[in-house]
């Protein structure tokens, strides 16, 4: 089983690399397309950190995002984005300017807008995740437990598509959405302690073979 870590320019991936080898000892990280399509994955992850436009500027010259078009819409490898890795999924991402995504789940990225004035972003910390789809594979043994958030926008899309919400002084927003064999988690597993290691177990075994929509 290989899984793929795809490094966008921005962050540190290893965290999450090193979670996924926990699992999946083949698991690689990546860096452009060419790099890739020559990993031949089974599984794709994209962690995201930084500004959306940044990260989307890089996964388009970098060559990654035609590959993961064929590999993830084409093939069906299954897919999880991890937090902005999310809100590229959507198919616009507001953060300094108007940034097209990739438009693999309908939907806009907006900054939050807590509606306790004096509470300011980003959203750091731990909060609880409330499935909408209790039954789903990612969902089974992290339902009504607590992850760790770092961000300030999120993805607002039709309900079909949310897996979990969470809540956070006032705003309730999406923290895991799914589209078939493409998923997406606000929240940051590797940060996770248990319930990460779960979700990653969960995606690397079961391959989001269920259509959650």
């Amino acid at each position: 089983m290989t899984v793929a870590i795809v490094e966008c320019g921005i962050g540190n991936v290893q965290s999450v690399a090193n979670a996924c080898r926990q699992i999946a000892p083949d698991t690689v990280v990546v860096a452009d397309g060419a790099a890739l399509t020559a990993a031949n994955p089974q599984r794709v992850i994209l962690p995201g950190v930084g500004a959306i436009g940044t990260v989307l500027a890089n996964l388009r010259g970098r060559e990654i995002a035609p590959v993961l078009e064929r590999l993830v819409r084409g093939s069906g490898v299954p897919f999880l984005g991890i937090c902005v890795g999310m809100q590229v999924l959507a198919d616009v991402c507001e953060e300094f300017g108007s940034h097209r995504g990739f438009g693999w789940i309908p939907g806009h990225v907006r900054r939050m807008a807590p509606v306790v004035s004096r509470v300011r972003l980003p959203h750091v910390g731990w909060n609880t995740i409330a499935a909408t789809w209790p039954d789903d594979p990612l969902m089974r043994d992290i339902d009504g437990k607590d992850a760790y958030f770092v961000h300030s926008y999120a993805m607002d899309c039709p309900r079909e598509f949310v897996l979990a919400t969470t809540e956070y002084e006032g705003v309730t927003f999406p923290c895991a959405v799914r589209r078939d064999n493409i998923a997406g988690v606000q929240f940051h597993p590797e940060k996770s302690s248990l319930i990460g290691a779960a979700l990653l177990t969960a995606f690397i075994g079961d391959g989001l073979c269920t259509n959650a929509a």
